[in-house]
């Protein structure tokens, strides 16, 4: 069987009429570059903003018609707002995130907010953020998700970093998720996790480069087109700073709360309160915050060093006004967990490290309690211009 080529995609496209049936959507310059890799086709469609809802029929039709060239495994195709093509297009409203899940395990919270569709049998989602990279947060995601397990709950974990994919490594799974009926896929599974990552999908030398549609329609997919089954609490590792797959998550999904994740040192710190601004600014509640490397102990004589400081994240969560987590210590065997895929909550349960993770996952849980059993109060709309 042939390689999928982007000729083939395209000569498939043309059968697909315009918003206008005045021609194809690939001679009117609606589509964007196509991207095809381990028999998946990802590409986007450029229409006018006040239209894309009723043009979900054109999605579809290209969708299917790119899925039936012989070799093509999947289509991912997202609609593209055009802002040039729709200059009176009014500014999306979205409203305030829905209350999370804090009841014992087994209660269902009522329904997601107007406008942002949860994900059926998921209670709570969370996000877990940094500002910028290199500050240890997806290995907090790790540990953190499997400490919310070990803690008695259901747990899923989706590595939302389209560029640059953690989990597959960090929980040491290979191989590809099946396909099970109509377009749920089975997440991948290790620990008794349920997760779902890019890097299954894309082997990974791969580079990504994509748009924010493309990653908008990726991680939507992943969302709510795997079978999570029922879970208390679905983790997911952001990428790091303030872009699209944030902007994604927090207008499209009922987001119960985001983590943050900083190291001590000022320069951490200061990108940190863009990731806590932009929380903040659509009406995500902010859980918490974790001080990651926070300290040192050499393992020969015991001494601590403060390598990048110190208190740095306690001082800023007390300074804002939201709750701190927990400090978590820089330990070799952190490093080493990591890079074997034997995270430290699951290889060394009944550790220093484990069971700092574990006091981290139960006051993010305690959070998502009060949340929900707090007061209800009227959802103000956000508009983004």
């Amino acid at each position: 069987m042939p390689d999928v080529t982007r000729e083939m995609v395209l000569e498939k496209l043309r059968s697909v009429r315009g918003p206008d049936m005045e021609g194809n959507i690939v001679d009117l310059g609606l589509v964007s570059d196509v991207f095809i890799s381990d028999g998946k086709a990802y590409f986007s469609i450029t229409v006018p903003a006040e239209r894309a809802k009723e043009l979900e029929p054109m999605r579809a039709a290209a969708e299917r018609v790119v899925r039936d060239i012989p070799g093509v495994k999947a289509a991912m195709v997202a609609l593209t707002a055009d802002r040039k093509a729709a200059p009176q297009a009014k500014p999306v409203e979205q409203p305030r995130p829905a209350p999370p899940s804090g009841q014992p395990q087994g209660h269902r919270p009522a329904g997601g907010a107007p406008g942002k569709a949860g994900i059926p049998g998921v209670d709570a989602i969370i996000a877990v953020a940094s500002g910028k990279g290199g500050v240890g947060k997806s290995t907090t995601s790790v540990n953190l998700a499997l400490a919310l397990q070990a803690n008695g709950l259901k747990v899923g974990l989706l590595d939302a970093d389209i560029y640059g994919p953690s989990m597959p490594r960090l929980l040491k799974i290979s191989g590809r998720p099946q396909q099970i009926e109509g377009r749920l896929i089975r997440p991948m599974e290790n620990y008794g996790l349920k997760v779902m990552s890019m890097g299954f999908l894309v082997d990974e030398e791969v580079a990504m480069i994509w748009r924010g549609p493309m990653i908008q329609s990726a991680l939507l997919q992943m969302l709510r087109e795997v079978a999570w089954g029922e879970l208390d609490v679905l983790v997911v590792d952001m990428p790091p700073g303030t872009g699209d797959a944030q902007l994604t998550m927090a207008q499209q999904v009922p987001l119960a709360g985001a983590v943050i994740v900083s190291t001590p040192q000022d320069l951490a710190l200061v990108d940190a309160r863009k990731g806590l601004a932009m929380f903040r600014k659509v009406e995500v509640p902010v859980l918490g915050i974790v001080e990651n490397m926070s300290y040192f102990i050499a393992p020969d004589t015991g001494k601590r060093y403060d390598i990048f400081g110190h208190g740095g994240a306690r001082k800023e969560a007390e300074r804002i006004g939201v709750p701190f987590l927990g400090e978590v210590p820089l330990t070799i065997g952190i490093r080493e967990t990591s890079d074997a895929g034997t995270p430290l909550v699951v290889s060394e349960p009944q550790g220093e490290v484990a069971q700092i993770y574990r006091d981290v996952a139960a006051r993010v849980w305690e959070q998502l309690s009060a949340a929900h059993q707090g007061k209800s109060r009227a959802m103000p709309n956000i508009i983004f211009e």
